[in-house]
């Protein structure tokens, strides 16, 4: 059933206690008209009640990365929050025209998204079965997931595609789903990808393959045939040969004429062809040989065919020529995928200069192959470790190996990107924001309209609503604060003008009463304060943070966060000293440690019911740049709050791993940070 507003609701009551009959929109607003079939389960929502009822959250940009030569009209997108607020945002943006491929056309061309049931147990081992704990199961994760793909759905283009990368543990609910939302006239592909050749599981047939599913947002799709390379297909293959100076692979064709007799080899400067003939004009293999490409074996003379020159074969269904094997792109990520599978996707569905977009977006793969590959490209994650992985990974991608040829480097720095939060805000960023800027970012915190009107010669900002917003503009009234007779006063010349409800946006040191609201005749007054963590009067679901992993096992656990939040820096108080090596947590081999002992880890939480947890309770994590260029954070290392909790939280690591200064950021589970830059001198022996 919709959910419906009190106006409605009081129309409705009207029509029962007159005992009249209730009109012919109320069928459709109470009694759903079901599908030919779908999938039933508890806490299924409208799709019209997903896409109006998400809470939209601005972006806030924290910072722009430039190699100082690109000066695109387009900045990719690295994005920090819960990714269902994310899209909110992101369709709000395609509906303003702000969301574009590079030919004008409006939303995104290609989605990736690997979500967390698709998790994997290859980078545990498959005997440590608890390895793999989704924390929301069943219909919970399904409708968690639904709601994400209604939205993708409308983030699209026209002629744009969708990948869901699943396993076999709920692939088949998922493919119903996706039935659903986008139609099963525009089911394209089941594809099997077979990520693995051996497994040691001897209780049933192992398990060696990945699902995609795709699917079109409407008849017309951008679509490229696939081939598979013969340098794949013939990687280990006896009758083809590396180049020593190159690495280039080649098989050898023998010059004859077709249906003709095996050619010998002759001096072919001397013009003595071979009985039947040489298969091209002579001249042209005088300027083979002079490249390199004429081999002589015995007899006979062979030209080289490179292979990474073929077309190859086509692609089907399925995929058995691209290895579940990460190689030297692994970045100690949980779940990384190998960028030899998003490359053919990117290029199958996608041209250069579209947009694609993961709102799963761990590592980063799906963005360096974009990056490499010409593409403009959106990564939303909630997790501040996948952040900052992707950020070191877009960052340092000259150095990575290039998608074609992995012997040889990428050479090329990234295209500008901005990172952004969505959920979580500095607040002294905020405030330092000129008054136009600030508006407009206190207005979509709170999901009003961006209208400004007169009531009474007294300037508004906006609506929530029907209902009227001020915007209480404390840099233009440095002294003034909102008091109850500041809300006397606005009375005084709105009582008759506005209806039930008044919103005023203003922050929270600027208030000095504790209500959420005042009554004043016929009218509320609410007061949204920022910061403020929960507003309960506007946002019936309340509000959940977003939760930052204690262990390894927790990074792709799923996120369903409401709300918003401020960053309040924790509380942190170490001892650093070096220490002889110790047999727990160590890295490097130097006989010399440096140790860091957390003794106090306290996070400062904003919440109308105050929280309370025990020393170190909410440390998630301790992250290390061993190099730090005093600008980016470029993660070296990271530790678990679970792992540290066995060596009674002392971190270690060799001391010749600090070169000039080091940055440690301590961060909670709430994705708080506090950042320490040090030295080798600061740790005491």
């Amino acid at each position: 059933m919709k959910k419906l507003d009190e106006e409605e609701i009081e129309r409705f009551v009207n029509f029962l206690k007159k005992g009249k009959p209730l009109p012919e929109d109320y069928k459709t607003l109470l009694f759903e008209t079901k599908k030919e079939y779908e999938l039933i389960y508890a806490g299924k929502e409208r799709e019209e009640d997903i896409l109006a009822d998400t809470m939209a959250v601005p972006l806030q940009k924290i910072k722009t990365f430039r190699n100082g030569k690109d000066e695109e009209s387009w900045t990719n997108m690295l994005i920090f929050g819960d990714n269902l607020q994310v899209l909110k945002t992101l369709l709000q943006m395609k509906q303003e025209g702000r969301l574009k491929n590079a030919d004008g056309t409006p939303g995104v061309r290609l989605v990736y998204i690997d979500p967390p049931f698709a998790t994997r147990q290859e980078f545990r081992g498959s005997q440590d079965q608890k390895a793999y704990q989704d924390k929301i199961a069943g219909a919970k994760f399904l409708e968690f997931l639904r709601k994400r793909l209604v939205f993708l759905r409308e983030l699209l283009a026209d002629d744009g595609s969708i990948y869901v990368h699943l396993d076999y543990r709920k692939s088949h609910y998922i493919k119903s789903l996706l039935d659903e939302i986008y139609g099963e006239n525009h089911f394209m592909n089941e594809v099997i990808w077979k990520r693995a050749d051996s497994h040691n599981d001897p209780s049933r047939f192992g398990i060696i393959d990945d699902r995609l599913l795709i699917y079109k947002r409407s008849e017309r799709v951008v679509f490229n045939r696939a081939y598979k390379s013969y340098s794949d297909k013939y990687l280990n293959s006896f009758y083809t040969y590396i180049e020593p100076n190159t690495g280039r692979r080649y098989r050898l064709d023998h010059f004859t004429k077709p249906k003709g007799s095996v050619g010998y080899f002759y001096d072919y400067k001397d013009r003595k062809p071979p009985q039947n003939g040489w298969r091209c004009p002579i001249d042209t293999m005088i300027e083979w040989d002079k490249q390199g490409l004429l081999v002589v074996r015995g007899k006979r003379i062979y030209k080289k065919r490179y292979l990474d020159e073929q077309e190859g074969s086509l692609v089907y269904s399925i995929w058995d020529d691209i290895s579940g094997q990460i190689g030297k792109e692994y970045l100690n990520y949980p779940t990384q995928k190998p960028e030899g599978i998003i490359r053919r996707i990117v290029e199958a569905s996608s041209n250069p200069g579209d947009l694609v977009l993961d709102c799963f977006a761990g590592s980063g793969t799906t963005l360096a192959v974009a990056e490499k590959l010409g593409r403009r490209w959106i990564g939303v994650d909630c997790g501040k470790l996948a952040i900052y992985t992707m950020q070191k990974r877009l960052l340092n991608i000259l150095e990575s190996k290039k998608i074609e040829n992995p012997k040889k480097k990428y050479g090329k720095p990234c295209k500008p990107f901005a990172l952004y939060n969505a959920g979580l805000y500095d607040y002294r960023m905020i405030k330092e924001l000129p008054w136009d800027q600030y508006r407009e970012f206190a207005l979509k915190l709170f999901q009003c309209r961006n209208e400004k009107h007169e009531i009474s010669k007294i300037e508004l900002d906006g609506y929530l609503g029907s209902d009227s917003v001020l915007v209480f503009n404390y840099q233009k009234h440095k002294d003034a604060v909102m008091d109850r007779g500041f809300i006397d006063d606005l009375h005084k010349y709105l009582s008759d003008k506005i209806g039930r409800r008044f919103f005023i946006i203003a922050p929270a040191a600027s208030v000095l009463f504790l209500e959420d609201y005042i009554d004043k005749g016929k009218t509320k007054y609410y007061v949204l304060r920022i910061p403020y963590s929960i507003i309960e009067e506007i946002h019936n679901q309340g509000f959940n943070k977003i939760r930052q992993p204690a262990s390894e096992m927790d990074v792709n656990d799923t996120v369903d966060a409401v709300g918003f939040d401020f960053i309040q820096t924790p509380k942190v108080e170490c001892k650093y000293f070096i220490s002889e090596k110790k047999g727990q947590l160590e890295i490097g081999k130097g006989s010399k440690e440096c140790a860091i002992k957390i003794e106090k880890f306290e996070s400062k939480v904003i919440s109308r019911k105050p929280l309370h947890f025990a020393n170190l309770e909410t440390l998630s994590m301790v992250m290390f740049d061993y190099d730090f260029n005093g600008e980016v954070f470029d993660l070296d290392e990271v530790f678990y709050a679970e792992d540290l909790k066995k060596n009674e939280f002392e971190v270690r690591f060799a001391a010749d791993k600090i070169q000039n200064q080091i940055m440690i950021i301590y961060m909670d589970i709430f994705g708080n940070e506090k950042r320490e830059m040090k030295t080798l001198k600061d740790f005491k022996k």
